[in-house]
């Protein structure tokens, strides 16, 4: 299998054309992406990338201030955002009305979004949200012959084995908002407990108070049932993976039962685990059986601090925690697992790499781009917008202006529209900057976008990148001329007799590195010893500030 490459998209947003868009807005006001704009020039363009998987975020039936397009709005006190977070769903079973171009055919406009997906060889990853619901879940007409969760709950009891949800009897839900001018309250009892395990009536304003917690034991109950007939339903669409929401609040008794019994039926099919405890990484592979996890807390977190250190330098020397030798500690830790890690710079939970909240400037993401590209076979994930450098800095309403683009609000954003129309024209496929720039992107945009594809088209199918091995050369290159321990990082790819040198730099100025090669490289990974080739052998490698650059050795 070649190394998966994910696109995150939420349609919501890929596909909105509305023009000046009003901060707060209803969904009247700014409009909506569809379905069908996941057109066939949209799947030729994630095909031309070099994608094999497209992560459709915000599918699944969610919770919404509006009652237009198909929509049923829920009490405007506990949604947030106009829109409503993708995460607080009301009916596992449904997809969001006001995606479709005729709201009562939603499910048959979804399924040909599937098809022509698979139709154009690239696979479908949709949410699996299974701990928790939005406060108003079951609102809408169940889907007959399928459960509903709670339906049958006891609401006497705080809990109960054969309930799904926690309940408070006799306290009433005390949101931490306001209730509109003019709207009534909203109004729960027995309060239910809160989502991110806010085990009372009363959820402060950091909880996930949009949403419930469903009710796990470490045993088998109706509950795990009612979520594995969700995934059998989905599976039956088509769709070809899940990536599963914070995981490490539902027992991994239930994941692992879950997937076993899945894989069984769909042994194709694929679980991406969000985690954040790296402790547990091994537990979640080896035990309980996901495909893959977010690497966020190793090697993001590491990058990311490192980029900040240089973007940022304040003059004073780079502590341990701010070098590029924490990129070796994780590879270290990770060792064999290190496959199965979802590798990212971007997703819609953390703040884009060009806000002033991160890198400040997209064109500086390429020293950490060749780094969680190239360094190992793990998948790596673009986030809509990454290959042009979005910054996500407008502020759109419920989020803010905080970096992240807003999963909350409705919304419409520039530089996806002039990247759109590239797709459309198909602009993108000589990878020239003036041609781009006559298309439509601004012109900082383009010079972004071919590096970057240049990059991720190079990792999806060179096979020292898809299949290799991989040597980390930083260690043995500490004392080399031009080598900055904290700023500059090297590593070997190599496949059969295709051998890469990948160099890095993080630092604000151009690096002159000159790399050697130890025997133990060449007899580990069976490299070829040539009179051009050798143990000691001085590589010289100059690379940009920010950048890296890939030297085929053979």
């Amino acid at each position: 299998m070649n190394k998966p490459i994910i696109y995150q998209v939420l349609p919501r947003l890929w596909g909105n054309n509305s023009k000046n868009p009003v901060e707060n807005g209803s969904l009247e006001e700014n409009g909506t992406g569809k379905f069908s704009d996941i057109d066939q020039a949209s799947l030729d363009y994630f095909k031309w990338l070099g994608c094999s998987h497209i992560w459709f975020t915000g599918v699944l039936r969610h919770s919404t201030q509006s009652s237009t397009q198909g929509c049923i709005a829920s009490h405007p006190q506990f949604v947030k955002g106009k829109a409503g977070s993708p995460y607080a769903i009301c009916d596992y079973y449904d997809v969001n009305p006001y995606l479709a171009d005729n709201p009562d055919e939603r499910m048959q406009e979804f399924e040909a979004l599937v098809e022509r997906t698979h139709a154009n060889g690239l696979k479908v990853i949709i949410d699996f949200v299974p701990n928790h619901v939005s406060r108003d879940y079951g609102k809408v007409n169940p889907l007959p012959g399928h459960p509903v969760l709670g339906q049958n709950d006891d609401k006497t009891v705080h809990w109960k084995e054969e309930n799904d949800f926690f309940y408070y009897p006799g306290e009433t839900l005390q949101l931490p908002t306001p209730c509109p001018e003019g709207v009534c309250p909203y109004y729960e009892t027995p309060a239910m407990a809160t989502g991110n395990n806010c085990y009372n009536s009363s959820p402060g304003i950091n909880d996930w108070y949009e949403t419930v917690k469903i009710n796990y034991c470490d045993w088998h109950t109706s509950t795990w049932d009612k979520m594995l007939d969700i995934i059998r339903y989905w599976a039956g669409k088509g769709v070809d993976g899940f990536r599963c929401d914070m995981v490490e609040l539902v027992p991994p008794q239930f994941f692992k039962w879950l997937i076993e019994t899945v894989k069984t039926e769909y042994p194709s099919m694929i679980f991406i685990a969000e985690v954040y405890k790296k402790d547990l990484y091994g537990e979640y592979i080896r035990n309980i059986g996901f495909d893959y996890l977010y690497d966020k807390s190793g090697l993001y977190d590491t990058l990311r601090t490192i980029v900040e250190k240089n973007v940022n330098d304040d003059g004073m020397p780079v502590e341990l925690w701010q070098s590029t030798v924490g990129i070796t500690r994780n590879w270290q830790y990770l060792g064999d697992l290190q496959p199965y890690m979802l590798n990212f710079l971007e997703n819609h939970d953390e703040q884009r790499f060009g806000s002033e909240f991160f890198g400040k400037d997209a064109s500086k993401t390429f020293a950490a781009l060749h780094t969680s590209v190239f360094l190992n076979t793990a998948p790596f994930m673009i986030y809509f917008g990454e290959e042009i450098g979005e910054r996500g800095m407008d502020a759109e309403g419920f989020s803010g202006k905080d970096g992240r683009t807003t999963i909350f609000d409705w919304w419409s954003i520039s530089s996806i529209q002039r990247l759109r129309k590239v797709i459309k024209d198909k602009a993108y496929a000589r990878l020239d900057v003036e041609e781009l720039v006559n298309n439509g992107l601004e012109r900082k945009e383009a010079e972004i976008f071919v590096h970057f594809a240049e990059i991720i088209r190079t990792a999806a199918s060179d096979l020292a990148v898809t299949k290799g091995t991989t040597y980390d050369l930083s260690y043995c290159n500490f004392s080399s001329d031009g080598f900055n321990k904290d700023r500059h990082y090297a590593f070997l790819r190599d496949y059969g007799e295709h051998t890469l040198l990948i160099g890095v730099n993080f630092s604000s100025v151009e690096a002159k590195m000159k790399i050697t090669i130890p025997e133990h490289a060449f007899e580990w990974m069976e490299i070829k010893k040539s009179d051009s080739l050798y143990p000691g052998k001085v590589i010289e490698v100059s690379i940009p500030p920010y950048d890296g650059r890939i030297i085929t050795l053979i």
